[in-house]
C-alpha cells in the first residue's frame, strides 16, 4: 500500500518471516492436541510485537492500528488460533491498559506485559451476556480501601495462561455504571474455571475468569468509577479492525494454498489449473482478498489519522470475516475430498475464521451497529 511508512514494511516483512519459522510448522499439531504454543507467544516478546501500540517509555513499539493488523494479518495464515491469543494480549489487555490505566498502572503492567513474561487477557462477556456487554453482572463493591469482585466471565481467551486479566464489573445499579479493574491472578484476585472446547481457533485457549468474593486493592481500579463504558467503546473499533485482519491473513492463506494446489493435481490427465471452473475460483479468491486488504488498510490507515467511529469498523468486522469464510469453503471446495480432511490446512482455516464472524460482536450486532447509525444520520 502506498501508504505504508518504511517502518511497517520492515514490520510485515519481519512478522512473515516468524511465522513461517516459528508459528506455522507447528500450528497443525496445536490444532489437534488443542494446546497453546507459548514458545512462540514468548518469542513475540523478543520479536517486539506483543506491545505493538504500547508507548515506548514502557518498551513498546509505540505503533499504531495499521501495524498491529499487519501483524494479525501475517500470523493469521500460518495460525489463527495463536493470533487471537496475541491479539487478546495485544489490543485488549496491553492496548486498554495503555490508553486507560494510570501512569502509575502502565509502570507496573506494561513492561512485563511488552516483554511476554506475563500473558494478558481481557474479562468483558459473561454466560448470560456477550454482545449485550452493557449489561454484563459481575459486581464489585467498595469497602474502604479495597473493591470486592463477585462473578463470572465466559469465552476468555488466554484465560488459562493469564497472569494479567483487565476486568469489567458493574459499580453502580445505573445500566452504564460499569468499571474496570486490573487484577493479578498471582495476588488471588481472581480464578480460571473449565477449560472450553472449541470448533475452531483450538490452538487458543479459552476459559472462564471465576471471582468468588476476591478483594483487590482500589488502587488497582482504572480510571474512576463508572468511565468503563467509554473506555470499552474506545477499545471496540481497534479490536474489530484487527481481528479482520486475522481474516485477511486466513483468506489470503486459502488463496495461496489453491494456487499451488491447482498446479500440482492432476484429474483427467492434466492439472487441475487448467479447467475453467478452477481457474473461475482462483481468481474470484484472489480478488475478493485483494478487496479486503484495500478496504480494511485503508481503514486502518484512517483509524491513525484520527478518523474514528463505530461504522467504519464494523463494516470492516461485518464484511471480512464473512467473506474470508466463503474463501475457505471454497478453497475446502476445490480441493475436494482432501479439503475435507485434515491433510491440508484449509479445513482448519475454515473452522478457525468462523470464530471472527462471533467475536468482537456477532455479524447480527454489526448490522444493528451500521444500520441503526446511518439510519440516525439519515435523520438528522
Amino acid at each position: 500500500m502506498w501508504y505504508f511508512t518504511d517502518e511497517e514494511k520492515q514490520l510485515q516483512e519481519v512478522c512473515r518471516d516468524f511465522a513461517r519459522k516459528e508459528i506455522a510448522p507447528h500450528a497443525e499439531k496445536h490444532d489437534t492436541e488443542e494446546t497453546f504454543n507459548l514458545e512462540a507467544f514468548r518469542k513475540m516478546g523478543e520479536l517486539g510485537v506483543l506491545g505493538i501500540t504500547a508507548d515506548p517509555e514502557y518498551g513498546g513499539a509505540g505503533m499504531g492500528c495499521l501495524a498491529a493488523t499487519l501483524v494479525m494479518e501475517e500470523f493469521g495464515k500460518a495460525c489463527p488460533g495463536l493470533t487471537l491469543s496475541y491479539l487478546a494480549h495485544s489490543i485488549l489487555a496491553v492496548n486498554n491498559i495503555q490508553n486507560n490505566a494510570s501512569k502509575e498502572q502502565k509502570a507496573k503492567y506494561l513492561p512485563k506485559l511488552v516483554t511476554g513474561e506475563h500473558i494478558g487477557c481481557m474479562g468483558m462477556s459473561e454466560p448470560e451476556y456477550g454482545s449485550d456487554a452493557i449489561g454484563i453482572q459481575t459486581r464489585a463493591k467498595k469497602n474502604g480501601d479495597h473493591y470486592t469482585i463477585n462473578g463470572t466471565k465466559m469465552w476468555i481467551t488466554n484465560a488459562q495462561y493469564s497472569d494479567i486479566a483487565y476486568v469489567y464489573t458493574r459499580t453502580g445499579e445505573e445500566k452504564k455504571n460499569l468499571s474496570t479493574f486490573i487484577l493479578e491472578k498471582d495476588k488471588g484476585h481472581y480464578e480460571v474455571g473449565k477449560p472450553i472446547h472449541k470448533m475452531g481457533m483450538r490452538g487458543s485457549p479459552t476459559g472462564e475468569l471465576i471471582f468468588d468474593n476476591i478483594s483487590c486493592p482500589a488502587e488497582n481500579l482504572v480510571g474512576e468509577e463508572g468511565q468503563s463504558v467509554y473506555h470499552m467503546m474506545k477499545n471496540l473499533d481497534i479490536e474489530r479492525l484487527t481481528i479482520a485482519g486475522i481474516s485477511l491473513g486466513i483468506a489470503q492463506a486459502c488463496t495461496d494454498q489453491c494456487i499451488k494446489y491447482a498446479n500440482e493435481r492432476k484429474q483427467f490427465g492434466k492439472n487441475i489449473g487448467d479447467y475453467q471452473l478452477i481457474q473461475k475460483m482462483i481468481a474470484e479468491m484472489a480478488t475478493e482478498t485483494e478487496m479486503m486488504r484495500n478496504f480494511l488498510y485503508n481503514l486502518c490507515y484512517r483509524y491513525d489519522q484520527g478518523e474514528r467511529g463505530p461504522v467504519t469498523a464494523a463494516m470492516a468486522k461485518l464484511q471480512i470475516p464473512k467473506m474470508a469464510t466463503k474463501i475457505a469453503l471454497d478453497a475446502i471446495q476445490l480441493h475436494g475430498g482432501y479439503g475435507y480432511s485434515r491433510e491440508f490446512p484449509v479445513e482448519r482455516l475454515m473452522r478457525d475464521n468462523k470464530l471472527n464472524e462471533i467475536g468482537a460482536g456477532t455479524n447480527e450486532v454489526m448490522i444493528m451497529i451500521i444500520a441503526k447509525n446511518l439510519l440516525k444520520e439519515a435523520a438528522n
